[in-house]
């Protein structure tokens, strides 16, 4: 029993340890070419949106509106890709059993 706490307990330094550095990672997700750019952490916080003046034509909004749009879903794709790359094999530790926790029925 002893064992396992100490294993749980590893495991989730190392959660923390990968928590803090997605915090710190940074994706860029684009659209339109490239026309628009946005950035974010890799724990989902949008912190930059960069639009190129030839995405800008004050005749048609909707398509820019649309390029933002698909520029933050390509972020958050990129974010959730390196959260899981990040944090899959941790997550496979915790999960392992049939009962899930940690492999112990009721955890």
């Amino acid at each position: 029993m002893a064992q396992l706490l100490k294993q749980a307990q590893q495991m989730q330094q190392q959660l923390v340890t990968a928590q803090e550095e997605l915090a710190h990672a940074e994706v860029t997700g684009t659209a339109g070419g490239g026309l628009v750019t946005a950035t974010m952490t890799g724990s989902g916080e949008l912190t930059a949106i960069t639009i190129a003046p030839a995405a800008v034509d004050p005749d048609d909004l909707e398509t820019l509106q649309d390029l933002v749009v698909a520029a933050v879903h390509d972020a958050k794709r990129e974010a959730d890709q390196l959260a899981a790359d990040r944090m899959g094999p941790l997550a496979g530790g915790l999960g392992g059993g049939p009962g899930g926790g940690l492999g112990l029925p009721g955890f």
